[in-house]
């Protein structure tokens, strides 16, 4: 059976660790950590997201800001929102939460945010030098951090390993890639439009599912002692729960289990770290503040 990888207790760790820092700060220099947390309309999903990450900062203090904006904002509108947070000195970090509604260009308002306050590492520039060798980003895009410090926690060693990447979005399955590469493993990333993905990550040290297909990946898929980091979250018809479905990864649990050395759990796996990875980001902001 694998070893069950709990994100809960590692992301645990690290907020205890974010906020000892946090204090630090506090008490040597004077300064509390702001992170602007930016919504615009009333999207059930994303406001239980801020709600987390508001709550995640108040539990570490962080100074969160709150900006909540009207769905019918115009593009301009938020811009000079954005424009005024990258101004203000007590703000280290400004998150947009996505989607955005669908008149506002998401890569316009992505590009406006200061590369310094990028905590959610998708502004052009930091992803550039994510893909540059030699070069280092202000800020890692917080999921793709999360997945690789589950792998370094539990003791997965990454370099000179066979990684397989399941999906190529810009949140998470690009940025992971970039990461592993970085990391010295040998990178594939496998997609919609892969002919027999499964062989290909069949032949997988590490396995990164992130491709959004409810339970896509199954045992035969797995070489046996592998390490999987399921990112998916996919909700699926329930009738015996009472909310009437239930979460599942990107990863059929019960059969990878059976193989895997290594397997990370929905819910409870790379959930919480994405949260603890921004509070992380957000105070090296802040340290960086005080550095420059």
């Amino acid at each position: 059976m694998a070893q069950i990888i709990d994100g809960k207790a590692i992301a645990a760790d690290i907020r205890g660790e974010v906020a000892a820092e946090v204090a630090a700060l506090s008490s040597a220099h004077n300064v509390v950590p702001g992170l602007a947390v930016v919504i615009v309309g009333s999207r059930k999903d994303s406001q239980t997201y801020v709600s987390m990450k508001r709550k995640a900062c108040a539990e570490v203090g962080i100074r969160s800001v709150h900006v909540d904006l009207p769905e019918d904002i115009s593009e301009l509108a938020l811009v000079a929102e954005v424009h005024r947070l990258n101004a203000d000195p007590a703000v280290h970090g400004i998150l947009v939460q996505l989607p955005l509604p669908k008149h506002i260009n998401e890569e316009k308002i992505l590009s406006e945010i200061s590369i310094e306050k990028d905590v959610d590492g998708f502004h052009p520039l930091n992803i550039g030098k994510l893909a540059m060798k030699g070069r280092e980003p202000l800020f890692v895009p917080c999921t793709p951090k999360g997945c690789m410090e589950l792998l370094s926690r539990s003791g997965v060693t990454v370099k000179g390993k066979r990684a397989v990447v399941v999906g190529r979005s810009n949140i998470v399955g690009l940025p992971v890639s970039l990461l592993l590469l970085k990391a010295d493993a040998t990178v594939s990333i496998v997609h919609s439009r892969t002919p027999d993905p499964e062989s290909i990550v069949r032949e997988a040290d590490i396995v990164i599912a992130a491709a959004g297909q409810a339970m896509m990946i199954k045992g035969d898929w797995i070489k046996p002692g592998a390490a999987v980091i399921d990112v998916g979250t996919n909700s699926v018809d329930d009738p015996t729960r009472k909310s009437g479905y239930r979460l599942v990864g990107d990863v059929d649990f019960a059969e990878v289990s059976k193989v895997a050395g290594y397997l990370t759990p929905v819910p409870g796996g790379v959930g919480p770290m994405t949260v603890a990875m921004l509070l992380k980001n957000t105070v090296d902001g802040a340290k960086r503040g005080i550095v420059e």
